[in-house]
């Protein structure tokens, strides 16, 4: 099968794991046999070194996100116009037996009506909010939509009158976005489908694929006769909420815990980090917890150096992948119900529940693990086996190639 990817970025210029998920599916996909073509944008992430990627064209162009600027309107179709002319190339050279759509925040939402309407089968895969919120806030399809001041219906509707806006459709589509079916969609969560759903999106149909990882380069935690590590992991931001970690160890300590430590893996803006460092000093933990950074690559090899995960996420993660990585090194996870924790976490089985900024449940949890040896190694091998058996790239990859199957067929 041809299949034409579209995503609004791309290694070696992430910035996210949605663009990181892109590659790694599409280059397993790739390995079995399938012609994969990747169309994303020209933005580049400073000093990150050039790979060579034939099967790469980086022609879609970002508007207002990643540091490119907002445009007004009579700017914006400049841009609009460029993103088709090099979809409408793509398609026209390339020619595609499918369209797989990844995430499109930032690239013209009115690609998708194109898409829609140039009769080869498309799959789109959501692993964030993109539709839920970014194609309401489209500025050319909104502009063309929605009430607007009273210029705006003026101008809209000279550009009618005149047969411009009709002459516009052939080039960047005007229609509302309303409009959009999402025929062929899977989700990467039940919550993720739902929440968009919620957002008045046609997506009910949607199957769910969750999203995995590359379980096999992970050192795997083997005595678990200690305890007295904790790690966190993620950014450092409020959504992340690495302070309930940091609260969950002072109230562990206040139970007598005073043994253990919490090292926090990831980094923030400087006045997010200055208020986690400032929580530390407020509760006398400057000489149990510190923060560190490490790259992607080395994280592999340093889970299974702790004792326990502590996830503590608190704004509607689509799937978060921490989890999965502490489970893959045999790690126990505590851990939010945030989002799609919900479809992984089982509590005393391949996890420990605690609550979303609730540090003295995470405290009562990490005492927990603490007192029993048995249900840290139970935990940690049930996770594993799962993480293994269910959320490797390999059984992930099939899941998707067989769905792609199907629409192409369909």
């Amino acid at each position: 099968m041809k299949i034409l990817a579209i995503s609004n970025l791309y290694p070696p210029h992430e910035i996210g794991g949605y663009e990181i998920r892109c590659r790694d599916i599409m280059e397993r996909i790739m390995q079995r046999g399938h012609d994969v073509r990747i169309l994303t944008s020209d933005h580049h992430v400073p000093d990150r070194e050039e790979i060579a990627q034939p099967h790469v064209a980086r022609k879609l162009r970002i508007h207002g996100f990643f540091g490119h600027p907002w445009l007004p309107i009579h700017q914006l179709y400049a841009l609009e116009a460029h993103n088709h002319r090099a979809l409408q190339a793509e398609i026209d050279s390339f020619q595609p037996d499918l369209i797989h759509v990844w995430n499109l925040g930032g690239i013209s939402k009115s690609l998708l009506h194109r898409l829609e309407n140039c009769g080869i089968p498309h799959v789109y895969d959501i692993s964030d909010h993109w539709i839920a919120r970014s194609i309401a806030g489209d500025v050319w399809l909104s502009w063309w939509n929605d009430a607007g001041s009273k210029g705006r219906v003026f101008a809209r509707k000279f550009a009618e009158t005149i047969g411009l806006r009709k002459k516009l459709d052939q080039i960047a589509p005007t229609a509302s976005a309303k409009k959009l079916r999402f025929k062929n969609i899977y989700f990467c969560s039940a919550f993720m489908r739902d929440h968009t759903v919620s957002k008045g999106w046609p997506v009910s149909h949607a199957s769910v694929i969750h999203c995995g990882i590359d379980t096999g380069g992970f050192t795997v935690k083997q005595d678990h006769s200690g305890f007295s590590k904790l790690l966190w992991v993620g950014r450092l931001s409020e959504d992340k909420d690495p302070l309930t970690a940091i609260r969950a160890l002072y109230h562990a300590h206040q139970l007598g815990l005073t043994h253990l430590t919490l090292d926090l893996f990831g980094k923030g803006d400087a006045a997010y980090t200055s208020i986690v460092n400032d929580e530390i000093s407020k509760l006398n933990l400057t000489e149990f917890v510190r923060l560190r950074l490490a790259p992607a690559a080395e994280m592999r090899g340093l889970y299974s150096q702790y004792d326990a995960l502590l996830f503590t996420s608190n704004w509607g993660e689509p799937f978060a992948l921490t989890p999965l990585e502490a489970m893959a090194s045999g790690l126990p996870v505590i851990t939010s119900l945030d989002g799609g924790q919900k479809e992984l976490a089982r509590d005393k089985d391949n996890c420990l529940i605690a609550g979303a900024a609730q540090p003295e449940l995470y405290a009562q949890r990490i005492k927990e693990l603490s007192e029993s040896s048995s249900l840290r190694e139970s935990i940690a091998s049930t996770g594993l086996t799962e993480v293994r058996e269910k959320f490797d790239l390999d059984p992930i990859t099939s899941q998707i190639e067989e769905f792609l199957t199907q629409a192409e067929g369909s």
